[in-house]
């Protein structure tokens, strides 16, 4: 049976009545048209400009719920930066598969007002929901992976630097009396002491009921420092920091590269990093993530099975579901959730292989959306691109949304260092070098 708990955060109220049943039913959004704010999404994604490239405009054709041949319009543009650093701070957090802030931006500026409760079933590292919370939305969200809520929480109600610093002072760095020799092959004996250090206190921390504030941002820092290609990794050389690879590929690397592990300052590492994720963080910021924090809700729960959520309460979902067989999520965080305390072998991540069971699985998905939606909301459910552009996942997620009763509107490609010439079904990320993203819009009338 899968696992499911609401996040305990300081702000949350565990005696209200709300907390003990585990229905979220939060204060109710501003009412919006499906022209949000005046703005008629489609005229303005036709008309898109703002890079320099005029959209080009194409038909998507695919199966209906009924059978039949039908057809929404595709738009291609650059609609977003492809520069990451224009983003905030806080998003600077490694996972996997992940999309970049411009991505929900586009839409939360467009599709909602302040107030509104934003979702997202598939919510990984936590890109659409910190957006969401930054822009005065309410967010919600929802991940079968543990790892997610742990990588978001901190980020939505962040420290100080100054009371980082002082709570990485206080811990003892050399308290672990036994640690995992096989981690040897990525960490310094010495390095890998203070990191069981500081695990064994943050766990029991844990246990005994005391990790506040301060401690979940440490451990969300430490999960995303476990290993990487620099000195900013408490790790020797090894594969990018959204993907741990296993102690014999890892041994591999090292006789490779004839290297050994360095000596890492782990608590000097979390610090630096800190300061990274909290440099653009400004005290009318703060505020307004201190608004809507007692508000969200994250679950740990399958993302068609989230009765806590109360009916037609979500203005908008902008979300990225696993795309087939082609990232193993729970393998790739095998070390994160060693360090967290989690079993990998108990995290039940959608891996289905065929199209037609992958369709299956997001039909379902979909019907739970269309409950929690309210009437003239939006979902952006972005699917990227599955082996090289062969496989078009966004024809399914049209005949997916359309069987659960949504209304498919368009879909959009955004695409960086692509010319006018190029066709929506020739883009390519590893053959061209282009970074696409591709979106299907559906609205619940």
């Amino acid at each position: 049976m899968a696992r499911r708990r609401f996040i305990d955060h300081p702000e949350l109220d565990l005696n209200s009545p709300e907390q003990r049943t585990g229905k979220f039913d939060c204060v109710r959004p501003i009412s919006t048209s499906t022209q949000c704010g005046g703005i008629d999404l489609e005229k303005e994604i036709k008309g898109f400009c703002e890079f320099g490239k005029q959209t080009i405009t194409e038909k998507i054709h695919y199966e209906g719920a009924n059978g039949s041949l039908k057809s929404v319009p595709c738009y291609l543009n650059e609609f977003w930066t492809a520069q990451q650093r224009q983003a905030h701070s806080l998003h600077e957090i490694s996972y996997r598969a992940c999309f970049k802030p411009q991505l929900p931006a586009f839409f939360i500026d467009r599709l909602t007002q302040p107030g509104d409760v934003v979702y997202d079933p598939f919510m990984g590292r936590g890109t659409t929901l910190l957006e969401a919370g930054l822009q005065g939305r309410i967010p919600l969200g929802c991940d079968i992976n543990p790892l997610s809520q742990h990588l978001l929480l901190p980020r939505l109600f962040p420290p100080q630097q100054a009371e980082v610093e002082k709570r990485l002072k206080e811990i003892k760095w050399d308290e672990a009396t036994e640690t995992s020799g096989e981690l040897l092959a990525f960490y310094h004996p010495q390095t890998l002491k203070a990191i069981c250090s500081l695990r064994n206190y943050l766990l029991l921390r844990e246990r005994s009921g005391d990790l506040d504030q301060i401690d979940q941002w440490i451990r969300m820092v430490a999960i995303n420092r476990l290993t990487g290609h620099s000195s900013g990794f408490f790790s020797v050389y090894s594969m990018p920091p959204n993907q741990a690879v296993s102690v014999k590929s890892q041994k591999r690397i090292n006789e490779r590269r004839s290297q050994t592990p360095p000596l890492r300052d782990v608590a000097a590492i979390i610090l630096k990093k800190s300061k990274t994720l909290l440099r653009s963080l400004t005290v009318s910021e703060s505020k307004v993530l201190s608004a809507v924090i007692s508000k969200s809700r994250l679950l740990v729960a399958p993302a068609d099975q989230t009765p806590e959520i109360a009916n037609e309460l979500v203005s908008l979902v902008v979300t990225s579901p696993p795309f087939l067989d082609v990232v193993d999520y729970a393998t790739d965080n095998w070390l994160r959730c060693w360090f967290m305390g989690f079993d990998v072998k108990s995290i039940k991540i959608t891996m289905a292989k065929k199209v037609e069971a992958w369709e299956a699985a997001m039909i379902q998905v979909f019907k739970e959306l269309y409950r929690i939606l309210k009437p003239g909301g939006h979902i952006a459910f972005e699917v990227g691109e599955v082996k090289k552009g062969s496989i078009k996942l966004e024809e399914s997620v049209l005949k997916c949304g359309e069987c659960a009763g949504l209304v498919p509107q368009l879909v959009m490609i955004n695409a960086q260092q692509f010319t006018k010439t190029a066709n929506c079904w020739g883009v390519d990320n590893n053959a061209k070098g282009t970074n696409s993203n591709r979106i299907v819009i559906f609205r619940k009338d």
